[in-house]
């Protein structure tokens, strides 16, 4: 992908001001995004609206509780002045006369007992007298207060409930409007952007396929949905998928009709067939292999099957989008000015500067759901600071792909949430807890590492007495964004009774960017706060609150596309892994926990290198976690390291996730010149961007997986570090 933030090939009409794209791309996706946000804080405040009904309303001496009048009460159909006494005697008259067939009376029940029957009118009596006593009650309390009090609660009440009902379609409408984007725009997650027209063709080419087969296999799944003669629960959700690979498949097709030029293609070629296949799709490569076995084992649904397994966890790529919209939304504002202006006074080295970068990168890692995520939203942010304070681009670039990695762990992560969602073994409380050691190790290994790669290892750091009162005159420029920080969060912990936890953190962020970026353009607009000229470098931020949202939202579609369809697709490829059986090949059980974790540790890695973590968190959770589990292997150690390993996995090649994204938001221009730059130099300096966070996580997954072992098999250890780096087996 590149980092131009404009689709490559949109036309660039316009209509009221607006381009087409905005219209037809920006307007649905920031709708579809605001009605999550609407609908997850709607929920929230029908439970505070709920509570306030019962203490307006609710009357504890008459018995009248505020759920009694969300509904107009209905009269009780029984007679509470019924006499006993005739009904009594005509019961025992009745039965005394009997039916007149000898048959039925033959079988009859035992004679009317008129004590027993008495008894039981009586107290039936007192329920009816009861019923109709507390009808009179909450008829007595229903007011037109009540009334419109609770048709705002009940209105708040269908709107979540329409959310929770539909949340699968939403998410099927965010995947179709942004990955449709994403082909349009050649956005798509590849090894190589594509440049050359070759390079165009051959990604066209592989969407026609992929989108083609995806279509057929949603069809037989459909079809074979109706042979079952069970009634399909969802139809549209089959018919969306249906609309989606077909939509894909018009624009595949259309692209393949009329291939895209780039405007300097005359200047520079048709490019090469063999680099151009480095340009394909992986997710559209991932969906042709997936088609190749599902079709080959005479189960062509299969695709569609693993594909539409995400709609059971809807809420989860939800979240990913409203983080993502955050992280943009996040850039367009000058927080990260206001923190910088914080470190510069202290002119620090790149390396020990990047390590503080890193560490405060985390806190915003954890609350964007995903090192992928954080990636995208900052990565370039990253970059540009690095290099401003004398930082080699190689350097910058392995900061940028791996300034995601730290913060996976640390509360409230949204891989550790899907985690448990899927785990019962574990919590996100003993998961969160262990994380932050991990946090700290991994963090410490980086920082000794870039250490190592200088030629004096000294720290670099300006005078107290100068740079102290230099970083004490920023702090104001840094109070109104924590104000605005503080009341968000206040607001939804008192008002909504709902914390900034792993829960609640998908709404709150993007809610907090939004009145952070409002905010931001006040300041702005009054020459209030840093100004970009004053900055090493200056993003590209919009002045107005309006373009800053809309261009925030743009940005999301082209990086929230292609991401979304990598999820969706290693769902395919992890149905793949499982229905193939390789995993089978692993013995039941390891005699050694040793062994195991070994085989776990490789295993993972690999799964990270060519899948996306959501996706496989699923595959691994009903496939290697119950073998670990048999093998001795402590549930919340096996996960801790499954976060490593997949981080690990996301910085190798030949994928490397985070390093793709890197380049993404960094652009291949930069990519080419940082590379240009070192070409002369040794080894180690041309690919520094891959080496130092590949050795830097190695050497934290070794001390992840095996430390704890070691803590288990030596006494000694035991008693030294016992609860210091992992919990032992329980």
């Amino acid at each position: 992908m590149s980092g131009d933030t404009t689709l490559r090939a949109a036309p660039r009409l316009t209509l009221m001001g607006r381009t087409v794209h905005e219209w037809f791309i920006g307007l649905p996706t920031i709708t579809l995004l605001l009605l999550v946000l609407v609908i997850g804080t709607g929920e929230m405040l029908h439970g505070q609206l709920l509570r306030m009904g019962e203490t307006l309303f609710g009357n504890p001496d008459t018995g009248v509780q505020y759920f009694m009048l969300r509904g107009d009460p209905e009269l009780p159909t029984c007679d509470p002045k019924e006499d006993i006494d005739a009904t009594v005697a005509r019961q025992v008259a009745e039965a005394a006369k009997g039916s007149g067939d000898v048959l039925d009376d033959l079988f009859a029940a035992t004679p009317v007992d008129p004590v027993a029957r008495r008894e039981a009118l009586t107290q039936a009596l007192a329920q009816c007298q009861e019923k109709h006593n507390l009808y009179q009650r909450v008829v007595t309390h229903m007011t037109p207060m009540v009334v419109a009090y609770r048709t705002v609660e009940t209105s708040f009440f269908g709107l979540f409930q329409f959310g929770t009902d539909n949340r699968p379609l939403i998410l099927l409408l965010l995947m179709g409007v942004t990955i449709l984007a994403t082909t349009i725009g050649y956005h798509h997650i590849s090894l190589v952007a594509p440049r050359y027209p070759r390079d165009f063709k051959i990604q066209a080419w592989t969407m026609l396929g992929a989108s083609s087969l995806s279509m057929w296999s949603a069809i037989r799944y459909y079809q074979i949905s109706l042979d079952s003669g069970v009634a399909i629960e969802e139809p549209h959700i089959h018919f969306g998928w249906m609309a989606l690979f077909g939509s894909l498949m018009i624009v595949s097709a259309w692209q393949t009709l009329k291939p895209h030029r780039p405007n300097d293609a005359h200047h520079i070629g048709e490019g090469s067939w063999l680099n151009a296949l480095k340009t394909v799709p992986l997710a559209g490569l991932m969906t042709l292999s997936s088609a190749n076995y599902f079709f080959g084992a005479d189960h062509p649904s299969g695709l569609a099957i693993y594909t539409n397994a995400l709609m059971e966890f809807p809420a989860l790529p939800l979240q990913l989008a409203l983080f993502i919209w955050g992280g943009m939304l996040f850039k367009q504002s000058r927080m990260v000015d206001v923190f910088m202006n914080l470190l510069r006074p202290w002119k620090l080295s790149p390396e020990a500067l990047t390590y503080m970068i890193l560490l405060a990168a985390a806190i915003p890692t954890a609350y964007t759901g995903g090192s992928g995520a954080f990636v995208m939203a900052a990565g370039a942010i990253i970059y540009h600071e690095i290099r401003a304070v004398g930082g080699s681009s190689q350097f910058a670039l392995a900061a940028t792909a791996m300034s995601g990695s730290l913060g996976v762990v640390l509360r409230p992560s949204l891989l550790v949430v899907a985690i448990v969602a899927v785990n019962k073994e574990v919590t996100s409380d003993e998961l969160f807890h262990w994380g932050l050691y991990i946090f700290f190790l991994t963090s410490t290994l980086f920082f000794v590492a870039s250490q190592l790669r200088r030629e004096r290892h000294t720290i670099d750091v300006a005078p107290v007495s100068e740079a102290l009162p230099a970083m004490l005159r920023q702090i104001p420029t840094l109070l109104p964004y924590i104000a605005v920080v503080l009341m968000v969060t206040t607001f939804y912990d008192t008002v909504l009774d709902a914390p900034l936890n792993e829960i609640t953190a998908p709404i709150i962020m993007p809610v907090m960017m939004i009145f952070i970026v409002i905010f931001d353009k006040l300041l702005l607009a009054r020459g209030i706060g840093p100004q970009s000229a004053k900055l090493a470098f200056a993003m590209h931020r919009e002045k107005g609150v309006e373009s800053s949202i809309r261009v925030a939202t743009i940005e999301t579609v082209e990086h929230l596309g292609g991401y979304l369809f990598l999820i969706l697709l290693s769902q395919a490829a992890g149905g793949v892994i499982e229905r193939s059986g390789i995993i089978h090949y692993a013995p039941d059980v390891f005699d050694s926990a040793w062994t195991a974790m070994a085989f776990m540790s490789i295993v993972l890695v690999v799964l990270g290198m060519f899948m996306e973590p959501l996706g496989a968190i699923f595959l691994v959770s009903g496939t290697l976690a119950p073998l670990a589990y048999k093998s001795g292997i402590d549930p919340v150690h096996f996960w801790v390291m499954v976060l490593v390993a997949f981080e690990l996995g996301y910085l190798m090649p030949p994928v490397a996730l985070n390093q793709l994204l890197a380049r993404q938001v960094v652009g291949d221009a930069l990519i080419e010149a940082a590379d240009e730059e070192v070409a002369h130099q040794s080894f180690y300096r041309r690919y520094e961007r891959w080496i130092l966070p590949c050795a830097v996580m190695t050497l934290g997954l070794i001390l992840v997986s095996f430390a704890p072992l070691a803590v288990q098999s030596f006494p000694e250890l035991q008693a030294w570090l016992k609860g210091w780096i992992m919990p032992t087996v329980r």
